[in-house]
C-alpha cells in the first residue's frame, strides 16, 4: 500500500468531507420525501399550528340556560354572564333534560342553572347558588364558562354589598367592596393565550422531529440503493467515519440554519406572539440544539432499514415528547422515570431554554443548565454516531470482500 503524508491525508479528508456534503445536499433536493421533511413541513407546519391558535383564547362559547327562578334578579345575573366576551347564551331551556339533549348534540358546551328561590335567598340575606355544567372534553370551554360566571357573580356581589352597607360616599363604597386593593398581572403571556403558551414548544419540537424523519428517510434510501443494503457505500470519498459525519452534518446544518431562523424568529413575529429574545442569545442557544438534534438523528438513522421505517418509529413520539418536556404538564409533577427518559431527547432542553429566551427575555446565563446539557448531548451523540458509522463502514467492507471472494471463487471454477 502506498503511504501518504499527513498533509496529503488531511487534504483528502477535507475534500471528501465537502464531497459528501455536496452529495447530501443534492440528495435532499432530488429526493421528494426528504425535501418534504426538510423544507415543506418546517415551512408549512408552524403556519398551520399558528393559524389554528391565532385567536389565543376561546370566545363566545355557546351555552344554554335553565332559569328556574324566572325573576328580575336572575335575568340580571344572566345578562351579565352573556354580556362578557367568554360565553354566548344561545338557548333558554325549560328544564335540565332539554339542556342535556343540546349538550349531547354538541350544539352547546355548557349549561348555567339558576335554581328556584335565587332572588328570595338574596333578598333575605342568605347565600344563593348558581350551578354550571361544562363539557369537559375541552378544557378551554370549561375555563370560559367558569370565568364568565365568576365575573358576573363578583360584580353582583359588589352591588349587593354596597346596597347593604348604606354608605354615603363613593370612596366608602370602593373600600366596602375592595378593602384590600390588588392588581393581577399575567407575566410573559399578557393575553393568557393558548398560542403564546403552546406554539414555542411546538416550534422547537418540529425542528427535532423533521430532522429525525428526513435523516431517517435518507438513510433508508441509501440502504435501498446499496447493493448490499449497507448504509455506507464502498466508494473512495466514504472511507472514514469522521469525514462522513462531518460532511453529512454540515449539509443538514446549512439547511436548518435557515429553517431555524424562519421557524424560531419569523413565525412568532408573523403571528405577534411574545418575542423578547436577543438575537445573539438565541443564535448561541440554537447552535448546540441543532447539532444535538442532527447527531441524535444520525445515530437513530442507523436503525432504519427501509424508507418507511422512520415514519413508524419517529412520528408517534411527537406528543409524548411534548408532554414530558415539562410544558404541557408541570415538570415538578412528572415522575422521575419519565423525567429521566426526557433527558435523552434534545427537545426537552431545547423547549425549556427557548421558551425562557423567547417569552421571558432570558440571557444565556439564565438558561445555562439547558445550554450545557445541549452541548453534552451534542458531544455524546457525536461519539455514538462515530461508533455506529464506524461499524457500518466495517460491515460494508466485510460484505464487499465477501462478494469479491465469491466472485474470484466462481472465476477460478470457470477457468478450471
Amino acid at each position: 500500500m502506498k503511504k501518504y503524508s499527513f498533509r496529503h491525508t488531511i487534504k483528502q479528508g477535507i475534500a471528501g468531507l465537502f464531497h459528501i456534503c455536496k452529495e447530501e445536499l443534492k440528495m435532499t433536493v432530488k429526493d421528494q420525501g426528504v425535501l418534504i421533511f426538510f423544507l415543506l413541513v418546517p415551512l408549512a407546519y408552524p403556519l398551520v399550528y399558528a393559524f389554528i391558535y391565532t385567536n389565543e383564547v376561546v370566545r363566545e362559547v355557546p351555552v344554554a340556560v335553565v332559569d328556574a327562578d324566572r325573576s328580575s334578579v336572575s335575568r340580571e345575573y344572566l345578562r351579565r354572564v352573556d354580556g362578557g366576551p367568554d360565553v354566548c347564551i344561545v338557548s333558554y331551556c325549560s328544564d335540565m333534560e332539554e339542556a342535556r339533549l343540546l349538550l349531547k348534540k354538541q350544539k352547546i358546551y355548557g349549561v348555567v342553572y339558576v335554581p328556584e328561590g335565587f332572588s328570595r335567598d338574596l333578598a333575605s340575606g342568605e347565600q344563593a347558588h348558581v350551578s354550571i355544567f361544562a363539557d369537559m372534553s375541552g378544557m378551554l370551554y370549561y375555563k370560559a364558562l367558569l370565568l364568565a360566571n365568576t365575573e358576573a357573580s363578583l360584580e353582583m356581589n359588589k352591588d349587593i354589598q354596597i346596597r347593604r352597607a348604606g354608605n354615603t360616599t363613593g370612596r366608602q363604597d370602593e373600600i366596602t367592596v375592595r378593602p384590600i386593593d390588588y392588581e393581577a398581572v399575567s407575566l410573559y403571556n399578557p393575553q393568557d393565550g393558548f398560542a403564546s403558551f403552546l406554539i414555542p414548544a411546538v416550534l422547537i419540537l418540529i425542528i427535532q422531529q423533521t430532522l429525525l424523519l428526513g435523516i431517517g428517510l435518507s438513510a433508508g434510501t441509501a440502504r435501498e440503493n446499496n447493493r448490499f443494503r449497507d448504509l455506507v457505500p464502498m466508494v473512495r470519498h466514504y472511507q472514514g467515519a469522521i469525514r462522513i459525519i462531518f460532511g453529512k452534518s454540515l449539509a443538514y446544518l446549512l439547511v436548518y440554519l435557515a429553517v431555524a431562523a424562519y421557524i424560531l424568529c419569523a413565525v412568532p413575529k408573523m403571528f405577534r406572539l411574545v418575542f423578547l429574545a436577543s438575537p445573539d442569545t438565541l443564535a448561541a442557544f440554537v447552535l448546540p440544539y441543532l447539532l444535538a438534534c442532527i447527531f441524535f438523528a444520525m445515530a437513530c438513522s442507523c436503525l432504519i432499514r427501509r424508507r418507511e421505517d422512520c415514519m413508524m418509529i419517529f412520528v408517534f413520539t411527537s406528543l409524548p415528547l411534548l408532554f414530558i418536556s415539562g410544558i404541557s404538564w408541570p415538570g415538578a409533577a412528572i415522575p422521575d422515570f419519565w423525567k429521566a427518559v426526557s433527558w435523552i431527547f434534545p427537545s426537552t432542553f431545547g423547549i425549556n431554554g427557548y421558551i425562557r429566551i423567547q417569552t421571558m427575555g432570558a440571557t444565556l446565563n439564565d438558561v445555562l443548565p439547558e445550554y450545557r446539557a445541549l452541548w453534552m448531548q451534542a458531544g455524546i451523540y457525536f461519539f455514538l454516531t462515530f461508533f455506529l458509522y464506524r461499524r457500518e463502514i466495517l460491515l460494508s467492507r466485510k460484505h464487499a470482500l465477501k462478494r469479491l471472494y465469491e466472485f474470484r471463487k466462481k472465476r477460478q471454477a470457470v477457468l478450471r
